[in-house]
């Protein structure tokens, strides 16, 4: 199995200057179902990274105790959902929303407990982009046919722990065993996997692979990942096909960390670092 390096160029040929006259609507409409009590930062970190990679425009979903996190971001306009936490009609709550995006992500934040399963049925079964992260992995865990909902749209961003618990297979053996993997389960379950680790692998059910190796130490701290299912999202929306989008996301962090990392040194890094930092990145290209 060929499995390509990822280099700045690669990533440029996939965003191409914007032209002058494009509007929001060009630039796609992104939704974010995430957040829980307690757990407001994932969504917000998401909804930041999305919204500085380039959406049109941002609606985030979440349950109400965590809506107040979002008035400080009225770029990422908020529908809470009216209940202290997801519940078994969250999802007829969601679907219109759903039905009107672009692109969706689902997952930061977003708790394990009654409806999620539920809401994530509901996002993958429309069909369209969409990044499953993080406790939406979690949902996805306790689907046995993950065929059944899972279709080539989507794009999963586990880590090793969590595909240990999609996959049935030890944390260490599967980061010895990486693009294998991968690719074994994007051709299993028709979809695209992005397996975190320090070194990234992007596997596409029709078989092309790559390697993402930049970035540094300082993404291995908690938010990354949302970070990461941010700009994924956004690039969906955008119009790119979800194997390019894992690929330029999954290399947009590591090279914003990079960034960041001119300015702090990679113990003091924090994700919302990176997010600003993905802007100076983008400039780039």
């Amino acid at each position: 199995m060929y499995v390509k390096t990822l280099q700045q160029e690669d990533i440029a040929k996939l965003l191409p200057p914007r032209p002058r006259d494009c509007s929001k609507r060009d630039n796609g409409k992104g939704l974010l179902i995430a957040g829980s009590a307690g757990f407001s930062g994932a969504a917000v970190m998401a909804a930041c990274a999305a919204l500085r990679a380039g959406v049109g425009t941002l609606k985030t979903v979440v349950p109400a105790p965590v809506a107040g996190a979002f008035y400080a971001l009225p770029e990422a306009m908020c529908a809470p959902y009216p209940g202290q936490d997801w519940d078994e009609n969250a999802a007829e709550f969601v679907q219109p929303y759903i039905d009107d995006a672009t692109a969706l992500a689902i997952g930061p934040g977003l708790g394990r407990g009654r409806g999620r399963e539920g809401l994530l049925r509901a996002a993958l079964a429309a069909g369209k982009p969409a990044v499953v992260d993080a406790d939406g992995l979690f949902a996805l865990s306790k689907i046995e046919d993950k065929r059944s909902v899972l279709h080539g749209r989507v794009v999963l961003t586990p880590h090793l722990g969590e595909m240990e618990r999609l996959a049935g297979i030890p944390a260490r053996e599967i980061g010895a065993r990486q693009e294998e993997l991968a690719a074994r389960y994007a051709a299993e379950w028709g979809c695209v996997v992005l397996l975190k680790n320090y070194e990234s692998v992007i596997a596409a059910p029709d078989g092309r692979a790559a390697r993402n190796v930049s970035g540094n130490p300082g993404l291995a701290k908690g938010g990354s990942g949302d970070v990461l299912a941010g700009i994924t999202l956004a690039l969906l929306a955008q119009g790119l096909a979800p194997f390019e989008a894992a690929c330029a996301a999954a290399y947009l962090l590591g090279a914003s960390a990079n960034e960041a990392m001119g300015l702090l040194s990679e113990r003091m890094l924090m994700a919302r670092d990176v997010i600003d930092a993905v802007e100076r990145t983008l400039d780039q290209f």
